[in-house]
Parts: structure tokens; sequence; C-alpha cells
């Protein structure tokens, strides 16, 4: 990713963001996330997770690359489309919430599960979870820690191909996002928290989904009004796992 750190600009795409530190840092690493993890999931046979990642990514990086300021969050984007404005966040909410669809089906189906509402159900989960993940980025090492927390009870049985997948891309990318050189951005923070909610979808009956999307939802309902900084900060035990890793 050192090339990358060279050039802000490359293909007319802009590169860099500066990070909570005032520290310019590079983007590229939420390719790399998003690239490993479609690898992975590919290799492996996860169809599913290939698909969940592939196209949260894709609508990541159009708001990493092409971005509106004017509206940010949820509501945000969400009020601006009910007022006539087609944010690019708004693209990126509705695009992911289609891919969340489509990885669910071709999950279902494999599995010789009837389309129907527990596939919607199941959709809601990975963009619900695609959106956690872009939520927790923004301390160096934070999603992908809890990638990999909320990933390894999920490598064994079904759904275990789409946790291994995500655990594995999160290994290679961990090193310069804790030491503060990279960030994931929208393209690799969501890629990763889709690939563990595709892994979810995998692993839960219908029951399972409508209780981990009500959880979800009532945490990105939080988002909105509550600071999870500012949670982590005055919890000890998580404010030391979050620090964990991280250069003092």
């Amino acid at each position: 990713m050192a090339w990358g750190r060279r050039r802000a600009t490359i293909g007319g795409l802009h590169w860099q963001r500066t990070n909570h530190a005032g520290r310019t840092v590079t983007l590229w690493e939420g390719a790399a996330y998003a690239q490993g993890a479609v690898i992975g999931a590919l290799v492996s046979g996860s169809a599913p997770a290939a698909a969940a990642a592939l196209g949260s990514a894709a609508f990541g990086a159009l708001d990493d690359h092409r971005g509106d300021a004017s509206s940010k969050g949820l509501r945000g984007h969400l009020g601006a489309l009910a007022s006539g404005e087609v944010t690019t966040g708004a693209i990126k909410v509705l695009g992911i919430g289609m891919t969340g669809i489509v990885a669910a089906a071709v999950a279902d189906h494999a599995a010789g599960r009837p389309l129907g509402p527990s596939t919607v159900i199941g959709g809601g989960i990975i963009a619900a979870a695609a959106n956690l993940g872009n939520l927790l980025d923004l301390r160096p090492g934070r999603t992908l820690k809890a990638t990999v927390i909320t990933g390894l009870p999920l490598i064994s049985g079904a759904g275990g191909v789409a946790g291994a997948a995500a655990i594995g891309a999160a290994a290679g990318v961990i090193g310069p996002d804790l030491r503060g050189e990279s960030m994931l951005g929208d393209t690799g923070a969501n890629a990763a928290g889709a690939v563990v909610g595709t892994a979810l979808v995998e692993r839960l009956g219908w029951r399972g989904r409508l209780i981990t999307l009500a959880g979800l939802t009532g945490l990105t309902l939080a988002s909105e009004r509550v600071s999870f900084t500012s949670v982590i900060e005055s919890t000890p035990v998580l404010r030391e796992l979050d620090r964990w890793g991280r250069p003092r």
C-alpha cells in the first residue's frame, strides 16, 4: 500500500483521507480488504459471501470517491431522498440493501430453502451489518477487531466459509490500520460487515434472522443519537480492547 500512500489521486479518484487524528492516510486498505474477502470466498466456494463483499464494496467506493458531504448518517441520506435529493449515500443505502437481498437469495437457494420473507430479512441483516461496520470505522482497528470477534464463532458449520473469509481478509490489512497508516473507508468497512452478516444469514433460521435484524436495527438507530466512541471510551473493558494494538 506504499504506492497508494505516495499518490493521492489515481485514475481520477482520490485515495487519501484525513483520519480522526488529523493524519493523512490511504484508502487502499479498503480495496485490499474487499479483494481479499471476495477471493477468499470464491476460492472456498461461498458465492453469497463473494456477492455481499463485492456489492457492498462497490457501493461503498462510490461514497468514498464521489460522496456528497452535505448529508450524513442514515437519517440524513434518507431525509434527503424523501426531499427529492438523491445523494451518493442514499444510492449506497439502496444499493447495499439490494446487494444483501441478492446474497441472501443465493445463500437460501444453495441451502435448499424457499425464497420468501426470510430471505428479505436476511438481506436486511447483511445490509445492516455492512452499515454497522462503517459506523465503527472511526478509530484504527475498530472495525477489523469487531470483524474478527464476531467472525470467530461463525467459522464452523453453516456460514463458516463466510466467517473465515471475513477474518482472513482482516488479518491481511490490520497491521497498517492499527498503526494509523491506512483505513478501510466505506469500501472496506461495508464489505467487512456484509461478509459477517452473510455468515449469520447462512447460519440462522427465520426466527434467528428476525431477532438479529432487530438487534442490528436497534444499534443503527442508537447511533443516530449516541456516539459509539463515547460509549467505548467510558467503558473500561471496551476502551482497552479498542486501544489494544495501537502505538502508544
